[in-house]
């Protein structure tokens, strides 16, 4: 006799077999983008990309908000690569936002170098970290209209977008009027980035950071030296303590960091993770910020670091 499998099981073993693990694997093909105004300053209006995965229903998503690179001069959130990198994103579930912030050294003399004056250039962290924490605060108010979940929104940035995510991640808990309670960011991606002081980096700022940096960088230090590695006495003479040293301080904290080194590598490291390590940027915040894992990695790509130029450590050959 032949036996007749019931319809429902039909259908449920088939949704069993396609279905897909949100943020781990890909659960579209398709990718909605609009552009909205998150804020207006000095007579310019500042956008956002944002970008969703199409037919999901899911009403808290975790979102990444990506902040390019240009030395606070030049760039756009919309290049080609960026694009590419926010889109591949969505596909696996997150809500993904580009973002334009205020380029406050364009047309500037001396640049974001070494003869820009050191307070200038802190002057340019904290305006940008000022328009990154009002783009995060345009999607928490309009959290049920994009579908994201408040408390799992990761930052990411290339060269001046990592030294903007890097100050604006290492703050404490930013109270946007919700229910829930104040917000810290769920987790932080550094594509060679740096800051001017490890010491805001303390248990209630410490989040989980995924680091990406070369070893002779020559213009964001990848562990402590000068900005630009400017001569001491020029106008644009300031220490910045890059991805080996913010890890050191995350793991005296015992705060989850994965940082990811490629020896003799230099300021190519600012993009080259979006094209090459994507894999790497969906491991870590699908492991490190979804499901909360607590244990440090430190990945080393093999090159060969100038000892001469990059001191004062070796870490590629220990």
């Amino acid at each position: 006799m032949k036996r007749v499998i019931p319809l429902f099981l039909i259908l449920f073993s088939t949704t069993t077999i396609i279905a897909q693990e949100r943020y781990q694997e890909l659960i579209s093909d398709e990718v909605s983008v609009q552009t909205l105004t998150y804020t207006s300053k000095d007579g310019e209006n500042l956008d956002m990309d944002i970008y969703l995965p199409e037919y999901d229903a899911e009403t808290e998503r975790a979102t990444i908000i990506y902040v390019h690179g240009g030395g606070f001069r030049v760039g756009q959130r919309d290049s080609e690569d960026i694009q590419k990198f926010c889109s591949e994103l969505a596909k696996y579930g997150y809500v993904t936002a580009s973002i334009s912030y205020r380029l406050t050294r364009k047309d500037k003399e001396g640049g974001f170098g070494c003869d820009c004056p050191a307070e200038d250039k802190i002057n340019t962290f904290y305006a940008a970290v000022e328009d990154l924490q009002d783009a995060t605060f345009f999607l928490i108010q309009n959290r049920f209209e994009f579908g994201i979940d408040p408390q799992k929104i990761i930052i990411a940035g290339s060269s001046a977008g990592a030294e903007t995510v890097l100050n604006t991640a290492y703050q404490p808990p930013y109270c946007y009027g919700l229910d829930s309670g104040p917000v810290s960011y769920a987790g932080v991606i550094g594509m060679a980035g740096a800051i001017p002081d490890t010491t805001v980096i303390y248990e209630e700022s410490a989040v989980p950071s995924l680091l990406f940096h070369g070893t002779d960088d020559n213009l964001v230090p990848y562990a402590t030296a000068p900005h630009h590695y400017c001569k001491e006495g020029s106008p644009g003479y300031l220490i910045l303590h890059g991805s080996y040293t913010i890890t050191q301080k995350l793991d005296q904290l015992e705060v989850p960091y994965w940082l990811h080194t490629s020896c003799g590598a230099g300021h190519e490291m600012a993009n080259k993770p979006m094209k090459e390590y994507l894999n790497v940027i969906t491991d870590f915040c699908y492991n490190y910020v979804i499901k909360g894992k607590t244990e440090s990695r430190n990945t080393v790509v093999e090159g060969k670091q100038d000892i001469a130029k990059y001191q004062p450590y070796n870490f590629c050959e220990e």
